[in-house]
């Protein structure tokens, strides 16, 4: 019975794929910055830690406690929505902090039992945002970029150790939090010389059909996970593959 370790499981897509991982009985590690058990059914196979991916000793403390894992999921992420002249250095710096160096971090401390065992799986959740981009999003796109480029390197850098890399790229998820946590971040929302610009953009948001639901995402992990002849970059959900489909 295999082991993934996913994080930001609260809400959205981590807590779905923590669901879908624990309906084909993996053994799951859900974590989250403040642990809720009452978000996943009761089983014997799951385990909830607490774990903040910007503190080093957090991670430390989440991966001693783990112990040996087969898959590592990056979900953990924050969100900003704002034009750039609206969004200050602390924010900017936080989205960083969170998407980037997160992933980053969480990665380096499960290397080496992967390494060592000379198998394991890393799976990223980013953004198709990276692959077309929108406006209002350049600081939350531009951690997102930042992380398809570092599994794109890291996954020629494990290729000998047997260790598979993989990056899962959804779309625009009206059921999941993002939005509203990305509007927390507004601070004293959109710069006057932006607002009639922001509201075409919301309009425009508002009118298209296609969306990523979390069980895209759910199993989009789950082929990244399980299908070895899967390509590195996996689109999730139905915006996200129209969009790669035009590339």
């Amino acid at each position: 019975m295999k082991t993934i370790l996913i994080t930001g499981c609260s809400s959205g897509f981590g807590l779905e794929t923590a669901r879908h991982f624990l309906d084909r009985d993996w053994n799951v590690i859900a974590t989250m910055r403040t642990p809720r058990e009452d978000v996943l059914p009761r089983s014997t196979r799951l385990r909830v830690f607490a774990l903040d991916v910007t503190d080093p000793q957090s991670i430390a403390t989440a991966v001693d406690a783990a112990g040996p894992i087969d898959v590592l999921v990056n979900n953990a992420g924050i969100g900003v929505l704002n034009a750039l002249e609206g969004t200050s250095m602390d924010i900017a710096s936080a989205v960083f902090e969170t998407n980037t160096l997160g992933t980053i971090a969480m990665t380096r401390a499960v290397l080496p039992q992967f390494r060592e065992r000379q198998a394991g799986r890393v799976v990223n959740v980013t953004s198709s945002v990276t692959l077309k981009p929108l406006p209002l999003l350049s600081v939350y796109t531009a951690s997102k970029a930042a992380i398809n480029a570092f599994t794109e390197s890291l996954a020629l850098e494990l290729e000998p150790f047997h260790v598979r890399v993989n990056l899962v790229l959804p779309g625009r998820a009206p059921d999941t939090a993002f939005g509203d946590n990305a509007r927390a971040r507004m601070q004293d929302g959109f710069p006057e010389p932006y607002a009639g610009f922001a509201q075409r953009i919301f309009a425009q948001l508002q009118q298209s059909s296609e969306i990523t639901l979390s069980q895209d995402v759910a199993e989009a992990v789950w082929r990244a996970v399980n299908d070895p002849s899967c390509p590195l970059r996996i689109p999730a959900g139905a915006d996200a593959v129209a969009v790669a489909g035009a590339l």
